[in-house]
């Protein structure tokens, strides 16, 4: 039997574990591929200690299309480039570990890889791609931030949970003529704040690719009280910056994140409105890890079914160094050089972008 090695990598997402139920029910049919999961990405294989699972039939029944998260855990941590490794002076430096990962999958006689990730998760495939493993890329986060596809499974998740928090605001920033803000995840793409205001009817959405004029902010939520009454709803991406402002960021802590922790944008925004005229009272509601659990709407689970199903069949036909995408409603497949050339920012001149401004939404510029 030949052996595929899975893994999910990066931030979870709704929709993981339908990939891996597709990957493994097609691999079924075929009787001569056996596949097996590494337990938080690479670091499965890459620890002292082998932490991979057999995925047989069985591993994907019970409905785990339906459920949140993933089986195979994830992490943001680590990863064969970057090896965490402590310091005697309790700091920690990384270590390049992609040659011993090679050889150790080698010697557990894989094949093929499959990694589930974002836009950082891709970088590495293509790496390791470039070093001669034979891995198939399939494109997740919630951020939709890879260029390469027009929709990432987990966004469609994520927007439809934010929106939901945008239309329960509505009613209590109606009844109380407050100023209610929204912040939603988006580091560096505001793709989840743009389609949550539209859906949900918010005056306000700011996101990173228009830095925001506070006095404009401040003249539109205004415009919205008469007498003292009157409501605003406002939605604002994490990654968000008033004009030559900073991000809301503080540096990680954690032992292998790189990544600086963003947050606290929205709490800036409404200390910002008060100290520049604002009369509404306002509220902050940090939507936060919520847009990441809970179980995948139907179209995320049918995408990521499709994405699975299309990735062993890339495994069989040797496609290695490319990833499965979704184009203009078709399953294709693109290099992982293309998918992770370009970063995926909202397009300010686009016609979602337009409509948005078309029902009356303003973007703070």
């Amino acid at each position: 039997m030949k052996k595929l090695l899975v893994l999910t990598g990066g931030g979870d997402c709704p929709g993981l574990n339908a990939v891996i139920r597709g990957v493994v029910k097609r691999a079924s049919l075929t009787k001569e591929w056996e596949v097996w999961g590494s337990l938080e990405a690479y670091n499965g294989v890459l620890s002292d200690k082998v932490e991979i699972i057999k995925l047989s039939g069985t591993s994907v029944t019970a409905g785990i299309h339906a459920k949140g998260g993933t089986i195979l855990r994830t992490t943001t941590k680590g990863g064969p480039f970057n090896w965490p490794v402590i310091q005697a002076d309790g700091s920690w430096a990384s270590e390049d570990r992609s040659d011993f990962l090679l050889s150790r999958l080698a010697e557990l006689g894989f094949e093929a890889v499959i990694s589930i990730g974002g836009d950082g998760s891709q970088k590495i495939s293509q790496q390791l791609f470039e070093k001669g493993l034979n891995v198939v890329g399939v494109p997740k986060t919630i951020d939709n931030d890879l260029s390469a596809t027009d929709y990432t499974f987990g966004f469609q998740t994520a927007v439809q949970e934010a929106s939901n928090a945008v239309d329960k605001l509505v009613t209590t920033a109606e009844s109380h003529h407050r100023a209610m803000i929204l912040e939603v995840m988006g580091r560096s793409a505001g793709w989840i704040a743009l389609h949550s205001a539209i859906a949900g009817g918010a005056e306000v959405c700011l996101i990173p690719e228009i830095p925001y004029d506070i006095d404009k902010v401040v003249e539109r939520v205004n415009s919205r009280y008469c007498d003292g009454r009157g409501f605003v709803n406002i939605v604002i991406a994490e990654g968000a910056a008033a004009v030559g402002g900073q991000v809301s960021a503080q540096e990680s802590t954690e032992v292998g994140y790189e990544n600086v922790r963003l947050g606290g944008v929205g709490n800036l925004l409404a200390r910002q409105l008060q100290d520049n005229g604002c009369t509404a009272d306002s509220r902050v509601t940090v939507l936060g890890h919520l847009q990441r659990g809970g179980s995948p709407t139907a179209f995320d689970r049918v995408l990521a079914t499709q994405y699975g199903v299309k990735a062993f069949e890339m495994v069989l036909a040797k496609e290695f160094g490319r990833m499965v995408a979704y184009k203009n409603n078709d399953i294709v497949t693109v290099s992982l050089d293309e998918a992770t050339r370009d970063y995926n920012y909202v397009n300010t001149d686009s016609y979602l972008v337009q409509a948005a401004r078309g029902v009356g939404i303003s973007f703070g510029d």
